[in-house]
């Protein structure tokens, strides 16, 4: 069957149709600047990009231009929106009320609706692009997949935090992780690529990218992840400060005349190895700055690399011990010379990195040396084929 899958931000939407058969892409792209002017981005596999500029005041103009461009009798991957059998959605945030991908229907969407205020500005666009696609696509199955489902077997020592307990009960103010299509795709893909039995392993994966987020796996399922109620929770990131002592919070508050907005946006925004390093938040460039010896630059990828290095060290202790570890997603897949300073912290683990090995970039790879006592991989991501297979699970 053809799964179109959406992924539907503020201003943006990507999406890939696949043919779950053969999990091949069929077409893919991207609108951009919706609201504003708007660009829909299209590539028919095999083909280069087309780029068309149009007006796109909202989600629906949008959408309505990727279906229009997926059946263009030149151009198009399939003959008739008939040939879509199905669409998944990318929802970022399901609370307590989702531990599985699920049916979309309006009972759901109610629920995803409560989880709004969890997830102020990626849950509303998500249900705004399931809305347009109901409307365009009557009759086809729609199923959402959480970002959070994945994080759902956490117990409850690792996602209560150390507050008053009728915050949790009242607000439901607890840890729920995020990048979990990504977490469960990799962990089941390191599992199957080193045949190791998937529920009975302890597998630790690393998803490095402008967000980053690392989990715990153990026997098939999460037990902790580094990401809290929000994504700015753990790591230090791209530009957002993860983890920091919250009494700064007040602290820089008052130094800067800055109210709750203010802080948050210099929190998410302004901070992680941007902010660090005064360069950039994408590692290509910090790279650069690094070998060029800019003292900021490098201490942004020494504390970035040495926070990754913690949370390792931490999910070690929680599983009593780790079998692998995966490197995933922009930064986890490309950045040898970051996965190289990760890893010299494992000397204790008996881990060796292959520096040959550790030269590939974006391909499944195995970067220790044989004699390592814990394997460390790299394994692309790919949470739309993910999202694809969660669908078809569920209406195929």
């Amino acid at each position: 069957m053809n799964v179109l899958v959406i992924n539907c931000g503020s201003s943006s939407l990507k999406y890939q149709l696949i043919n779950s058969d053969t999990e091949a892409v069929l077409a893919k792209g991207l609108c951009e600047r919706i609201g504003i002017d708007g660009r829909l981005v299209y590539q028919l596999a095999g083909h280069d990009k087309e780029i068309t500029e149009a007006p796109m005041p909202t989600h629906k103009e949008g959408i309505q231009m990727v279906l229009d461009a997926l059946v263009n009798p030149k151009t198009g991957a399939v003959k008739s929106l008939s040939e879509i059998d199905a669409v998944g959605h990318r929802v970022v945030h399901g609370g307590e009320k989702f531990a599985q991908s699920v049916v979309l229907n309006e009972e759901v969407l109610a629920k995803v609706e409560e989880c709004n205020e969890l997830a102020p500005l990626h849950n509303p666009a998500n249900l705004i692009g399931i809305r347009v696609c109901q409307e365009l696509m009557p009759g086809v199955p729609m199923v959402g997949v959480f970002d959070t489902a994945f994080h759902q077997t956490m117990p409850q020592k690792a996602y209560l935090y150390g507050l008053p307990y009728e915050y949790y009960e009242k607000y439901k103010v607890r840890r729920y992780g995020f990048h979990g299509t990504s977490h469960s795709f990799v962990s089941k893909r390191l599992a199957e690529f080193l045949n190791l039995d998937y529920n009975n392993s302890r597998l630790i994966v690393a998803h490095l990218g402008n967000g980053a987020s690392i989990s715990a796996v153990l026997d098939g399922k999460c037990v902790d992840t580094s990401m809290g109620l929000t994504p700015l929770e753990g790591l230090v990131m791209g530009t957002r400060s993860g983890d920091i002592d919250p009494a700064i919070m007040e602290f820089i508050a008052k130094k800067e005349n800055l109210d709750i907005d203010g802080i948050m946006d210099v929190l998410n925004k302004k901070s992680g190895v941007e902010g660090l390093s005064g360069v950039s938040s994408d590692f290509r460039d910090l790279e650069a700055a690094y070998h060029e010896g800019n003292p900021r630059a490098i201490a942004a990828c020494e504390v970035f690399a040495y926070r990754v290095a913690k949370y390792i060290g931490a999910y070690v202790a929680a599983m009593n011990g780790v079998d692998a570890i995966a490197f995933t997603a922009g930064i986890g897949e490309n950045t040898s010379f970051i996965r190289e300073k990760i890893l010299a912290y494992f000397g204790y683990l008996g881990i060796t990195m292959d520096k040959e090995a550790n030269m590939v970039r974006g391909e499944d790879k195995i970067i220790s040396t044989p004699d390592s006592k814990v394997t460390v991989c790299i394994i692309p991501t790919n949470e739309e084929l993910a999202i694809a297979r969660e669908t078809v699970a569920l209406v195929g």
